[in-house]
Formats: structure tokens, C-alpha cells, sequence
């Protein structure tokens, strides 16, 4: 079938100038790009006012943990709602593959955050995907999930016999066309890993030109990863840590999220960047990937200290304890330059709706209790498991200079909750990319080229991010006069995203959802 989207403005990922013209596509491939094309179509949509632009390419997501699910299409409908066509998937250090499908591990798999449902090889993921997925996927595989399938969280070092184990999970993804791999050194249990597994695992995927995505040990001036004094701050020992491994084994480096959290990690934004340009100097292919808003998800248990936490309850109620504990938390607090107001309630439990969408401030005034008092009742109702959105990850002239940066792409890092107040990331990504790049001044072909051929060209993604003859038809829509989000809505449907073509195939029209599994596993060329 042709179509012929006529009299758009042509944004063609590449980051040149608009023109405008008329785009040909027929089935899944675009056949011609540019002009007034008089060819005969078998549909012709008018695209005056208009930008038309390859499909947006999430940088960072975690929507391989979704697939197979009786209910998998509302994971992905908000992404596509965003004009988001293809994700990045397996992310710090976790992954739906990469394990034996009898692991006895199953729950230790997706660290907590992620259930996999099918365990298994490479192989057999990309057979159970097959005609089932909503958005293209770019897989990684997770270093993290594959460990946790051969010893759970066992913080034991693996032995020689272990590592080879694991490499052997890694060389089947990457003969089988995954991008790379990645770690999660936050996060059990690829905070246990040991620099000769570390190594191992990052040279094995470097031997196939691999890339490896790397969520740091601390993301804030401080952390609970590294001792209280040290040289350098946290956030800078973080990627010290990720250079180091890119050093070492060879492979090509993404960053994930370069985020800085708490307002006294803010002074350290040039200091970062200035790493990334020395190694960029120096040959490495080392860049990073960031957020649109200011804050993110995370957990309650945030600054809630580790010693506390294994007291007894008499224990815990002892004086002396409590004022440790008081004293512990204005400690971090003050540190790390974030405060009450900036944690809201995302999800305590079933039975406890009403916390929702609050801060802590507010609840302790609905209640009558101090702040630290009604924080320590959240953690216990929720059996210290809640989740909060935790400001101060940015200002707005760090997001700003982030989004200039020649070396920045974007992404979600976010999925569709199952329970509680929705992450807005998951909805409203890239919608609030392009409103901030109109309010910045940033030129549209700029903003569209690190959504699409910039981020592309970075994980090596074929025939993808482009509008060019001969590639996928991969097509996002925009009315720049219609683009809207909500921030007071977490879940709202932002405005001015028409229409959406996965592989050629629409699954946004005018606006309304279509529907339909259009996407594929996309597979490294070899």
C-alpha cells in the first residue's frame, strides 16, 4: 500500500534545515523524501501546518518487561501518544533474557522493580516477541539479570566457572543481533559485581562493537555507595567508575540519565560534562541520554538510613535512636540539598490511596504529625516498599544546557504503573522536549535529531531515524501549534502529536489510537 503525506514540514533527522515537501511510503519502507511527488498513492493525507519526522526514538526504557502480558498494549500506548516509535530496552542491568528459563531466581531477576514472566535465552525472547510487540525494541542485555539467574543476590563473588557462565548468556544475545549490554551498580545484583566480572562481561560485548549503558553507583553529591569523605564527590567517583570500565574493556559508553540529584549536586554540572569532552577528545565514544522534568522516580526508603532500618521495634523507640535517626535524615537532607516537599507519594499500599499525589508537608498536616513522623509512618504502611517522586533532579538551566549539548539524546526511563500516581515521563516525555526547545530557542531540526538519527547513530539502530528512501517507515506527525502537556495530570494525553506509523503501519491517526503490533525486535546488523 502507498502513502503519500503531502505538504509536511520535512524534519528529516539529520538536524539540517525544514523543507518543505511531500513524503512516499509504501508498506513497511519509505521510498521517496523531498519535492512535490506526483506518484499515485493509495491514500494521501495533508500534512499542511505540519512537521513530519522519522519515528522518536526512546533512548532509555525498560518496556521489554511488558511484552508478554495479557494486558501489554496499555504499557505502550502513552509512549506512542508521544510520537515515540522505538525504544531502547534493557537498561540498568536489567533484562527479560539472558537466563536459564528454570532459574530457580525468577523473582530476583528484574531487581525488584520487574517481573519477567517468560525467562529464557536471547532466542527465545525474540520468538515469544514476535507479532506481539506495540513500538520497536533495540534490545541490551542486562548484566544485573543475567547474574541474578545463576545466583540470585548472593553478594559472593562469582568464581571463574560463574563468569564464563554468564559470558555465555551474553554471546548468544549478541550473535543473536542485541546492541550491547548494560549495568545497574545501584541496584542489586550488579552492585556485588567485582572489577574482574565487571571487565569480563564489558569486553565480551565490546568484541561484537557492543555498547554498554551504565546507571552509576550515585547519581548525588553523596550517596550510600561510596564512604561518607572522599576526594571527589559521589556523582564524579559515579563515572570515574564508567570511564574506567570503557577504558578498560574497549567498549563504546552511554551514560544513562545524567541526572544530579539534590540542589547541591547542581554546582557540579560542568565538572561532568568536562569529563565526557576530555574522553571525547581523547578517541572514546562516550556520550549520555537525559530527562525533560525535573524530577523522577525512586524509592520511600530515599533517606531512610540502613542502620535504622535492621533496629527492632523497641529498639527503633528508644530516645536516643530516635534523635540519631532525626539527626541522620537532616544530614542527608541537608546534603544532599533536597527537602520534605520535594518527595510525593507515588504508592503506599492498596488499603492507602489517599496519600497519593501528596508531599510529605502536606499528609503531616492533614494528620497533625511532624514531617519526619508522617515519613516514618509512610515507610511503615508500606512495609518500607512505597515509591515517591523525588524532585530537585535538575533546574531549569541545567535542563537547558543539557538539551544544547551536542552529546545529550532523550529519553522516558519510565513505564505505565500497575498501581498509584503515574510517572508523567511515561506520558509526556518528549511533548515537553519540544515545548522547552521553543521556549530555549533551540531550532526543531535539532531537538528532532537527537529523538531520532542522532540517538540512532549512537546505538547503531538500522534503517531507522532517518526519513530516507529505502528505510523503515517509522513516521511521527506533529502540529506545532497543538503541542500541549499537562504537568498538573501525570497521565494527561499531551497535545499536537496527529499521527504515528510504525513500520509503515498506522497506529495514531488525527489524534486517535489505532491500535495494532506493528513493532519488531530490531537486530544489530553483523
Amino acid at each position: 500500500m502507498k502513502i503519500l503525506f503531502k505538504n509536511g514540514t520535512i524534519l528529516d533527522g539529520s538536524g539540517n534545515p525544514p523543507c518543505t515537501g511531500d513524503v512516499l511510503i509504501e508498506d513497511d519502507r519509505i521510498l521517496q523524501v523531498g519535492g512535490v511527488i506526483g506518484e499515485a498513492a493509495d491514500k494521501v493525507v495533508d500534512l499542511s501546518g505540519c512537521q513530519i519526522c522519522p519515528g522518536l526514538i526512546d533512548a532509555h526504557s525498560h518496556n521489554d518487561f511488558f511484552y508478554d502480558r495479557d494486558d501489554a498494549e496499555k504499557y505502550y500506548v502513552p509512549f506512542i501518544r508521544q510520537g515515540i516509535t522505538t525504544q531502547i530496552t534493557g537498561n540498568c542491568s536489567f533484562s527479560p533474557f539472558g537466563m536459564a528459563a528454570e532459574t530457580p531466581y525468577r523473582d530476583k531477576l528484574g531487581g525488584g522493580l520487574f517481573d519477567v514472566y517468560h525467562p529464557g535465552s536471547f532466542a527465545d525472547f525474540k520468538r515469544r516477541a514476535e507479532g506481539r510487540l506495540y513500538v520497536n525494541l533495540v534490545p541490551l542485555i542486562g548484566q544485573g539479570s543475567v547474574r541474578a539467574g545463576l545466583t540470585g543476590y548472593d553478594p559472593t563473588p562469582l568464581t571463574t566457572a560463574q563468569i564464563e557462565q554468564e559470558l555465555s548468556y551474553v554471546r548468544e544475545a549478541m550473535e543473536g543481533g542485541a546492541f550491547g549490554g548494560s549495568f545497574g551498580f545501584m541496584y542489586e545484583p550488579s552492585r556485588y559485581a567485582k572489577e574482574d566480572e565487571i571487565l569480563a562481561f564489558a569486553k565480551e560485548i565490546a568484541k561484537y562493537d557492543g555498547i554498554i549503558t551504565i546507571h552509576p553507583r550515585a547519581c548525588s553529591i553523596v550517596s550510600a555507595d561510596y564512604p561518607l569523605l572522599t576526594k571527589k564527590s559521589h556523582l564524579e567517583l559515579g563515572l570515574d567508575e564508567a570511564v574506567d570500565i570503557m577504558r578498560k574493556s574497549g567498549c563504546r559508553l552511554e551514560y544513562s540519565h545524567l541526572i544530579f540529584t539534590g540542589a547541591r549536586s547542581w554546582k557540579l554540572l560542568d565538572k561532568m560534562l568536562a569529563v565526557f569532552y576530555r574522553e571525547r577528545q581523547k578517541g572514546a565514544q562516550m556520550a549520555y541520554d537525559n530527562y525533560a522534568f525535573h524530577y523522577g522516580a525512586s524509592v520511600i526508603t530515599v533517606v531512610f538510613p540502613e542502620w535504622y532500618a535492621q533496629l527492632s521495634k523497641e529498639e527503633a523507640a528508644r530516645p536516643i535512636n530516635r534523635f540519631k535517626l532525626q539527626l541522620t535524615i537532616l544530614m542527608y537532607r541537608k546534603v544532599l540539598g533536597i527537602d520534605w516537599e520535594d518527595m510525593v507519594v507515588a504508592y503506599i499500599s492498596d488499603e492507602h490511596p489517599e496519600y497519593e499525589g501528596k508531599t510529605i508537608p502536606q499528609a503531616a498536616a492533614e494528620e497533625g504529625l511532624s514531617e519526619l513522623d508522617m515519613y516514618l509512618k509512610l515507610v511503615e504502611l508500606s512495609d518500607r516498599k512505597g515509591s515517591i517522586y523525588l524532585g530537585k533532579y535538575y533546574n531549569d538551566e541545567i535542563v537547558r544546557r543539557l538539551m544544547e549539548d551536542e552529546l545529550s539524546v532523550f529519553m522516558t526511563d519510565a513505564w505505565v504503573e500497575e498501581k498509584g500516581l503515574q510517572n508523567i515521563a511515561a506520558f509526556q516525555t518528549f511533548p515537553q522536549f519540544f515545548l522547552l526547545a521553543r521556549r530555549y530557542g533551540i531550532p526543531a531540526e535539532k531537538i528532532v535529531r537527537k529523538m531520532t538519527g542522532a540517538t540512532a547513530d549512537r546505538f547503531g539502530i538500522p534503517e531507522r531515524g532517518y526519513l530516507k528512501p529505502g528505510y523503515k517507515a517509522d513516521l511521527t506527525v506533529i502540529d506545532p501549534n497543538k503541542l500541549s502537556v499537562d504537568e498538573s495530570r501525570p497521565d494527561a494525553v499531551p497535545g499536537g502529536i496527529v499521527h504515528v506509523y510504525v513500520n509503515g503501519r498506522a497506529v495514531l491517526e488525527d489524534g486517535v489510537y489505532l491500535g495494532g503490533t506493528a513493532g519488531q525486535v530490531v537486530l544489530k546488523a553483523r
